[in-house]
């Protein structure tokens, strides 16, 4: 019997697959739990739909961090730091620091954990920073690091 599942069963098959299962598994266990639903015209149709809507949201959320990332390919971000007398910098800039100063600068809400840092930045000067943006989308903003 094939059937659509309406949720994530270990074993078995992810939410929204179509699978071939026996007729006793179905009508005994997956149906009276409400784990699956059988795979007649109108079920696939629906199916059909959701996916097709979850495509385009997709599609849209894509087209929207392409926009933010090319904004954030404009945006120079100027950070101070303290400085000793011979130009050391004292502690240095972290991904936090950038977050929170993009969003009071420029309003634009960044998660620390996308933006790809391998260390805090510890030097004076101009320096391009990466951020995931979303799947195959990634900003390079510039983050200009003075002393004060």
């Amino acid at each position: 019997m094939k059937i659509i599942l309406t949720q994530d069963i270990k074993g078995t098959g992810k939410k929204d697959q179509i699978i071939d299962t026996s007729d006793g598994y179905a009508r005994n266990f997956l149906f009276p739990k409400n784990l699956a639903v059988e795979a007649n015209a109108e079920n696939m149709a629906k199916l059909k739909s959701k996916q097709q809507a979850n495509a385009y949201k997709k599609d849209q959320e894509k087209e929207e961090a392409k926009k933010l990332a090319e904004k954030m390919g404009k945006i120079m971000l100027t950070l101070p730091v303290k400085v000793g007398e011979n130009g050391k910098v004292f502690g240095g800039i972290s991904s936090k620091e950038i977050a929170e100063t993009l969003q009071k600068t420029h309003k634009i809400t960044v998660d620390k954990k996308k933006i790809d840092m391998k260390d805090t930045i510890k030097e004076l000067g101009t320096k391009i920073v990466r951020i995931k943006l979303y799947e195959g989308v990634i900003a390079e903003l510039k983050v200009n690091v003075i002393g004060e």
